[in-house]
């Protein structure tokens, strides 16, 4: 057998193997935009999820769903997209569906995840705003095993984005304004103290403070599940889900694991 028979043999088999390893699930029957196959969400969390999802659906017909599994045999940014494919997330012709895929932390394992968004909203959601998404609002919660408040941070987060309430540069501006100005807010904040005490006053540190320090102080603090500035409000309850539109996904996204 010639060489060239043999390498495409080989490669072939790997291909095949790769595909077996990495089984998509068929598309859920009813359809549901939280499909918890690692059961890492309590049924409450699971339902809040879905309402929100639907919800931003129905008002806009951009699809999110989220998909846990318990494993992933291969790459999750390959998984991802195929999922996304398999399923036709988001509206055909549009292309305006994201797949936010979790594979939890085990002992044996690290923890994954990576946002897909399709062809339609690759620029409204690049790939570095999907990566800082990530490494905001999602792995320090789940770092806490918090997965339900990553994952609504980070819906939080994508239906504003894609809603156009702001943009991915405002996003990005904004968070990394969050996670290095802490320590220069701490530091006025403690020189107010001084000041006041010395000064022997006893006004309310509301009235007293600038207005962009006090903006500061409500939007700081710890990931704690919400973009402080851009919230979203579309948390309402919303009908049943009609089923995936028939998306494509071209390969763009990022992902992290903890």
């Amino acid at each position: 057998m010639k060489l060239s028979k043999i390498i495409l043999l080989i490669g072939l088999f790997l291909f095949n193997f790769n595909s077996f390893a990495q089984d998509i699930p068929d598309r859920p029957n009813p359809p549901r935009l939280v499909n918890d196959f690692a059961n890492i969400l309590t049924d409450r969390e699971n339902q809040a999820l879905e309402n929100k999802l639907v919800t931003f659906n129905n008002e806009t017909s951009t699809q999110i769903t989220i998909v846990t599994v318990k494993s992933l045999n291969g790459d999750k940014a390959d998984y991802s997209f195929r999922l996304g494919e398999k399923w036709g997330v988001g509206q055909k012709g549009s292309d305006n569906g994201i797949v936010i895929l979790v594979k939890p932390k085990t002992r044996q394992e690290r923890g994954e995840v990576f946002i897909a968004p399709g062809y339609g909203l690759e620029g409204v959601v690049p790939d570095a705003t999907a990566k800082r998404i990530v490494e905001h609002d999602i792995i320090p919660l789940f770092k806490k095993s918090e997965y339900y408040l990553g994952l609504d941070a980070a819906t939080k987060t994508l239906i504003s984005l894609t809603k156009g309430e702001f943009t991915a540069t405002q996003y990005n501006k904004a968070t990394r304004k969050k996670s290095t100005g802490l320590p220069i807010l701490f530091i006025f904040i403690v020189i107010f103290f001084v000041i006041f005490g010395r000064s022997g006053k006893h006004q309310s540190m509301g009235h007293n403070l600038p207005f962009w320090m006090l903006l500061g102080m409500m939007g700081s603090g710890s990931n704690s599940g919400s973009f402080g500035d851009f919230s979203s409000g579309s948390g309402s309850f919303g009908g049943g889900f009609g089923g995936f539109g028939g998306g494509s996904f071209g390969g763009g996204g990022a992902g992290g694991s903890w």
